[in-house]
């Protein structure tokens, strides 16, 4: 089994605490997010985990606990997204100087291999343009270069959960033209720095530009990590134009603090403050208890 921790929240960010303590105790239990009546059960046995796949914009908490995971067998790696937002966008992360430098931290620990990075959503507006992101592209590049081989990028959606404020004055629709002129430029500038191109869910094909469609939950990475073959399908439960295989998530949607404007897994900062004050570390759960 493979184990995603968590597309639904920043599980490394926020609950390391709780992570290292269900992995401690070999099970953890999550609710159906269709379904909130539905328990589900999770083996967290080192020899029923395949690879952890960890999702996290700050994996500062977890540092610390990377250590025992290792002593204890469990192959894993980080999908980390790091962008050039400021805290309008991204209102409750830390410096991204100091951030950039827990990238370095924790790919000289794990391995480049094992630390992938995100430059994830790419928002155009007045503010925020091709030019803008051209230049912080590069300068993030020049800053993760020999850290990382892989950049995986995707265009913002306008889901339907966001705040008319946030369309009318953050976010705008992408053209094709705009997605492919940006994807040929920064295939341009990550080349001399060693770092290939992916993208994710996207409808688009970039392959034109150079930019192959990724595969976030990857099954030859896995394999070459863990240093065995895995049998594994394509996950159905994710979008038609998604590369990942199977998985299962143990986190929990409106609790991730991050407050990212453009994020798809939170409704409010209401649902979120209400979910944060049930979380137990001891509990199975990430929220509340049975």
């Amino acid at each position: 089994m493979i184990l995603s921790a968590s597309r639904r929240t920043d599980l490394p960010g926020y609950y390391s605490e709780w992570f290292i303590n269900r992995i401690r105790e070999g099970y953890a239990l999550y609710r159906n997010p269709m379904n909130h009546a539905q328990v589900c059960r999770v083996d967290l046995s080192v020899t029923n985990i395949d690879c952890i796949v960890f999702w996290t914009k700050d994996p500062l908490p977890i540092l610390d606990s990377l250590e025992e995971l290792t002593e204890r067998g469990y192959p894993y790696y980080f999908q980390f997204t790091l962008t050039p937002y400021g805290k309008d966008i991204e209102p409750n992360l830390r410096d991204k100087q100091d951030i950039i430098v827990t990238f370095r931290q924790l790919s000289e620990r794990l391995g480049r291999n094992r630390v992938l990075w995100r430059y994830d959503p790419i928002i155009l507006n007045d503010t925020l343009t091709m030019e803008y992101h051209l230049q912080q592209f590069e300068y993030l590049c020049r800053e993760l270069a020999g850290y990382t081989d892989i950049c995986t990028i995707s265009f913002v959606d306008l889901y339907s959960k966001l705040s008319k404020t946030v369309k009318e004055q953050v976010i705008r629709e992408i053209t094709a033209d705009e997605m492919h002129r940006l994807a040929g430029e920064m295939v341009r500038i990550a080349a001399p720095y060693h770092i290939e191109l992916r993208a994710c869910c996207e409808v688009i094909d970039l392959a034109t530009d150079g930019v192959k469609p990724a595969a976030c939950i990857d099954k030859e990475r896995i394999e070459q990590i863990s240093g065995h073959s895995i049998t594994a399908r394509k996950d159905k439960s994710q979008r038609v134009s998604c590369g990942c295989v199977q998985s299962v998530d143990i986190g929990a949607y409106n609790t991730c603090r991050n407050g990212c404007f453009y994020c798809y897994a939170n409704h409010s900062p209401e649902s979120i403050a209400k979910n944060c004050e049930k979380h137990d570390p001891t509990s199975p759960m990430l929220i509340g208890n049975l």
